[in-house]
Protein backbone atom coordinates (compact mmCIF):
# COMPACT_ATOMS: atom_id res chain seq x y z
CA UNK A 1 0.00 0.00 0.00
CA UNK A 2 2.92 2.50 0.84
CA UNK A 3 4.83 1.70 -2.30
CA UNK A 4 1.38 1.64 -4.73
CA UNK A 5 0.61 5.20 -2.84
CA UNK A 6 4.07 7.14 -3.24
CA UNK A 7 4.04 5.95 -7.03
CA UNK A 8 0.52 7.02 -7.77
CA UNK A 9 1.60 10.14 -5.86
CA UNK A 10 4.39 11.42 -7.76
CA UNK A 11 1.89 10.67 -10.82
CA UNK A 12 -0.52 13.20 -9.17
CA UNK A 13 1.96 15.77 -8.88
CA UNK A 14 3.56 15.72 -12.07
CA UNK A 15 0.25 15.65 -14.44
CA UNK A 16 -1.86 17.24 -11.92
CA UNK A 17 -4.10 14.31 -11.80
CA UNK A 18 -5.82 12.53 -8.56
CA UNK A 19 -4.60 9.24 -9.35
CA UNK A 20 -8.15 7.91 -9.22
CA UNK A 21 -7.47 6.58 -12.80
CA UNK A 22 -3.97 4.56 -12.17
CA UNK A 23 -5.02 3.75 -8.31
CA UNK A 24 -7.80 2.42 -8.36
CA UNK A 25 -6.55 -0.67 -11.31
CA UNK A 26 -3.51 -1.15 -9.44
CA UNK A 27 -5.79 -1.56 -6.11
CA UNK A 28 -8.00 -4.07 -8.21
CA UNK A 29 -4.91 -6.11 -9.17
CA UNK A 30 -3.50 -6.88 -5.90
CA UNK A 31 -6.77 -8.20 -4.80
CA UNK A 32 -9.25 -5.20 -3.33
CA UNK A 33 -12.44 -4.75 -4.13
CA UNK A 34 -14.34 -2.19 -6.43
CA UNK A 35 -15.95 -0.32 -3.51
CA UNK A 36 -13.28 -0.44 -1.44
CA UNK A 37 -10.70 0.91 -4.11
CA UNK A 38 -13.05 3.13 -5.01
CA UNK A 39 -13.49 4.62 -1.45
CA UNK A 40 -9.47 4.61 -0.89
CA UNK A 41 -8.49 6.43 -4.46
CA UNK A 42 -10.82 9.19 -2.98
CA UNK A 43 -9.02 9.64 0.06
CA UNK A 44 -5.82 9.35 -1.55
CA UNK A 45 -6.66 12.29 -3.96
CA UNK A 46 -8.19 14.70 -1.08
CA UNK A 47 -4.57 14.02 0.56
CA UNK A 48 -2.59 14.50 -2.79
CA UNK A 49 -4.86 17.24 -4.42
CA UNK A 50 -4.54 19.36 -1.17
CA UNK A 51 -0.40 18.85 -0.61
CA UNK A 52 -0.29 19.54 -4.58
CA UNK A 53 -2.28 22.60 -4.72
CA UNK A 54 0.00 24.19 -2.09
CA UNK A 55 3.64 23.12 -3.25
CA UNK A 56 1.97 24.66 -6.77
CA UNK A 57 0.27 27.80 -5.33
CA UNK A 58 3.87 28.50 -3.41
CA UNK A 59 6.04 28.03 -7.01
CA UNK A 60 3.50 30.56 -8.11
CA UNK A 61 1.69 27.91 -10.95
CA UNK A 62 -1.65 27.98 -9.83
CA UNK A 63 -4.09 30.56 -10.53
CA UNK A 64 -6.53 30.70 -7.76
CA UNK A 65 -9.73 32.72 -9.69
CA UNK A 66 -11.19 30.70 -11.83
CA UNK A 67 -10.45 27.80 -9.67
CA UNK A 68 -12.98 28.62 -7.15
CA UNK A 69 -15.50 28.83 -9.21
CA UNK A 70 -15.04 25.80 -10.83
CA UNK A 71 -13.87 23.95 -7.94
CA UNK A 72 -17.13 24.69 -6.28
CA UNK A 73 -19.40 23.37 -9.01
CA UNK A 74 -16.77 20.36 -8.58
CA UNK A 75 -17.59 20.29 -4.87
CA UNK A 76 -21.21 20.24 -5.40
CA UNK A 77 -20.57 17.32 -8.50
CA UNK A 78 -18.98 14.96 -5.99
CA UNK A 79 -22.15 15.01 -3.88
CA UNK A 80 -24.41 14.00 -6.56
CA UNK A 81 -21.30 11.85 -8.59
CA UNK A 82 -21.55 9.40 -5.17
CA UNK A 83 -25.44 9.32 -5.44
CA UNK A 84 -25.26 8.65 -9.45
CA UNK A 85 -23.06 5.98 -8.77
CA UNK A 86 -25.20 3.95 -6.62
CA UNK A 87 -28.39 4.11 -8.75
CA UNK A 88 -26.68 4.48 -12.43
CA UNK A 89 -25.09 1.41 -13.82
CA UNK A 90 -21.97 1.37 -14.17
CA UNK A 91 -21.36 0.51 -17.82
CA UNK A 92 -23.17 3.75 -19.02
CA UNK A 93 -21.09 5.80 -17.07
CA UNK A 94 -17.81 4.04 -18.31
CA UNK A 95 -19.16 4.75 -21.63
CA UNK A 96 -19.78 7.91 -21.26
CA UNK A 97 -16.39 8.81 -19.42
CA UNK A 98 -14.78 6.91 -22.53
CA UNK A 99 -16.05 9.81 -24.71
CA UNK A 100 -14.96 12.70 -22.70
CA UNK A 101 -11.77 11.46 -22.77
CA UNK A 102 -11.24 10.76 -26.23
CA UNK A 103 -12.53 14.37 -26.59
CA UNK A 104 -10.21 15.57 -24.08
CA UNK A 105 -7.30 13.67 -25.92
CA UNK A 106 -7.84 15.57 -29.04
CA UNK A 107 -8.55 18.90 -27.64
CA UNK A 108 -4.92 17.82 -25.53
CA UNK A 109 -3.82 17.37 -29.15
CA UNK A 110 -4.84 20.24 -31.00
CA UNK A 111 -3.77 23.04 -27.95
CA UNK A 112 -0.46 24.96 -28.80
CA UNK A 113 2.33 25.05 -26.15
CA UNK A 114 2.18 28.36 -24.11
CA UNK A 115 4.78 29.60 -22.06
CA UNK A 116 4.17 30.04 -18.01
CA UNK A 117 4.21 33.81 -18.52
CA UNK A 118 1.78 33.82 -21.01
CA UNK A 119 -1.91 35.25 -20.71
CA UNK A 120 -4.91 33.40 -19.30
CA UNK A 121 -8.58 33.61 -21.16
CA UNK A 122 -10.95 33.57 -18.73
CA UNK A 123 -14.70 32.32 -19.07
CA UNK A 124 -18.10 33.39 -17.24
CA UNK A 125 -17.91 32.75 -13.76
CA UNK A 126 -21.42 30.23 -13.94
CA UNK A 127 -20.39 28.51 -17.10
CA UNK A 128 -17.20 27.85 -14.77
CA UNK A 129 -19.33 26.92 -12.38
CA UNK A 130 -21.29 24.45 -14.49
CA UNK A 131 -18.14 23.03 -16.04
CA UNK A 132 -16.85 21.99 -12.80
CA UNK A 133 -20.23 20.48 -11.51
CA UNK A 134 -20.57 17.93 -14.82
CA UNK A 135 -16.39 17.61 -14.37
CA UNK A 136 -17.87 16.58 -10.09
CA UNK A 137 -20.36 14.14 -11.28
CA UNK A 138 -18.88 12.23 -13.71
CA UNK A 139 -15.31 11.73 -11.39
CA UNK A 140 -16.59 10.83 -8.49
CA UNK A 141 -19.08 8.82 -9.74
CA UNK A 142 -15.83 6.59 -10.81
CA UNK A 143 -13.60 7.44 -8.12
CA UNK A 144 -11.67 9.31 -10.09
CA UNK A 145 -10.54 13.40 -9.51
CA UNK A 146 -11.55 15.12 -12.74
CA UNK A 147 -8.80 16.81 -13.75
CA UNK A 148 -8.31 14.45 -16.33
CA UNK A 149 -11.65 16.32 -18.14
CA UNK A 150 -10.27 19.75 -16.96
CA UNK A 151 -7.22 20.20 -18.01
CA UNK A 152 -7.44 19.81 -21.79
CA UNK A 153 -10.45 22.13 -21.33
CA UNK A 154 -8.61 24.84 -19.96
CA UNK A 155 -5.34 24.22 -22.10
CA UNK A 156 -6.97 23.20 -25.64
CA UNK A 157 -10.25 25.73 -24.95
CA UNK A 158 -9.16 28.68 -22.06
CA UNK A 159 -5.28 28.87 -23.58
CA UNK A 160 -3.64 27.82 -20.36
CA UNK A 161 -0.36 27.42 -20.55
CA UNK A 162 -0.11 24.12 -19.76
CA UNK A 163 1.87 23.58 -16.59
CA UNK A 164 -0.83 26.28 -15.20
CA UNK A 165 -3.43 24.00 -16.26
CA UNK A 166 -1.96 21.35 -14.88
CA UNK A 167 -1.60 22.92 -11.20
CA UNK A 168 -5.78 24.36 -11.75
CA UNK A 169 -6.50 20.61 -12.57
CA UNK A 170 -5.20 19.54 -9.63
CA UNK A 171 -6.85 21.94 -7.54
CA UNK A 172 -10.31 21.46 -8.82
CA UNK A 173 -9.79 17.77 -7.69
CA UNK A 174 -9.41 19.32 -3.95
CA UNK A 175 -13.03 20.39 -3.80
CA UNK A 176 -14.95 17.32 -5.82
CA UNK A 177 -12.76 14.41 -3.73
CA UNK A 178 -13.39 16.53 -0.66
CA UNK A 179 -17.48 16.09 -0.99
CA UNK A 180 -16.76 12.53 -2.09
CA UNK A 181 -14.69 11.35 0.97
CA UNK A 182 -17.83 12.99 3.06
CA UNK A 183 -20.57 11.17 0.85
CA UNK A 184 -18.83 8.02 0.96
CA UNK A 185 -18.09 8.35 4.83
CA UNK A 186 -21.46 8.27 5.65
CA UNK A 187 -22.46 5.33 3.12
CA UNK A 188 -19.55 3.38 5.31
CA UNK A 189 -18.05 2.01 2.50
CA UNK A 190 -14.35 3.20 3.20
CA UNK A 191 -11.40 0.74 4.52
CA UNK A 192 -10.20 3.64 6.37
CA UNK A 193 -6.86 2.40 7.61
CA UNK A 194 -5.70 0.79 4.19
CA UNK A 195 -6.51 4.30 2.96
CA UNK A 196 -4.53 6.03 5.02
CA UNK A 197 -1.30 4.21 4.50
CA UNK A 198 -2.05 4.91 0.80
CA UNK A 199 -2.52 8.82 1.48
CA UNK A 200 0.38 9.33 3.33
CA UNK A 201 2.56 7.68 1.44
CA UNK A 202 1.31 9.83 -1.69
CA UNK A 203 2.35 12.70 -0.01
CA UNK A 204 6.24 12.09 -0.44
CA UNK A 205 5.55 11.01 -4.42
CA UNK A 206 3.83 14.34 -4.52
CA UNK A 207 6.44 16.34 -3.71
CA UNK A 208 8.69 14.30 -5.87
CA UNK A 209 6.47 14.72 -8.62
CA UNK A 210 5.50 18.69 -8.00
CA UNK A 211 9.32 18.97 -8.47
CA UNK A 212 9.54 17.20 -11.86
CA UNK A 213 6.92 19.07 -13.32
CA UNK A 214 8.52 22.41 -12.61
CA UNK A 215 11.70 20.99 -14.20
CA UNK A 216 10.59 19.81 -17.23
CA UNK A 217 9.56 21.96 -20.67
CA UNK A 218 6.46 22.96 -21.16
CA UNK A 219 6.62 20.59 -24.36
CA UNK A 220 7.62 17.65 -23.12
CA UNK A 221 5.28 18.10 -20.42
CA UNK A 222 2.57 18.34 -23.62
CA UNK A 223 4.25 14.79 -24.84
CA UNK A 224 3.84 13.14 -21.44
CA UNK A 225 0.24 14.24 -20.94
CA UNK A 226 -0.57 12.97 -24.21
CA UNK A 227 1.13 9.62 -23.43
CA UNK A 228 -0.52 9.44 -19.72
CA UNK A 229 -3.97 10.04 -21.78
CA UNK A 230 -3.65 7.62 -24.62
CA UNK A 231 -2.36 4.70 -21.62
CA UNK A 232 -5.82 5.88 -19.41
CA UNK A 233 -8.25 5.15 -22.53
CA UNK A 234 -6.35 1.93 -23.47
CA UNK A 235 -7.41 0.29 -19.94
CA UNK A 236 -10.47 1.91 -19.94
CA UNK A 237 -11.18 0.23 -23.93
CA UNK A 238 -9.41 -3.22 -22.51
CA UNK A 239 -11.99 -2.92 -19.48
CA UNK A 240 -15.17 -2.15 -21.09
CA UNK A 241 -14.13 -4.82 -23.81
CA UNK A 242 -12.38 -7.82 -21.57
CA UNK A 243 -13.19 -6.71 -18.65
Amino acid sequence: MILVGASVGTLSGFFGIGGGMILIPLLLLIGVDIKSAIGISIVQMVFSSFYGSYLNYKRGSLILGDGLFVGAGGFIGGFIGAWVSLNVPEVVLEYLFLGLLIFALYRLFQAKVSEDGGSVKSLNRAVLFFVGLIIGIFAISLGVGGSIMLTPILVGFLHYPIKKGVSAGLFFVTFSSISGLIAHIFAGDIDLRSALFVAFASLVGVYLGVYLKEIVTSSKHKRYLLIMYMVALAILIKKLLIG
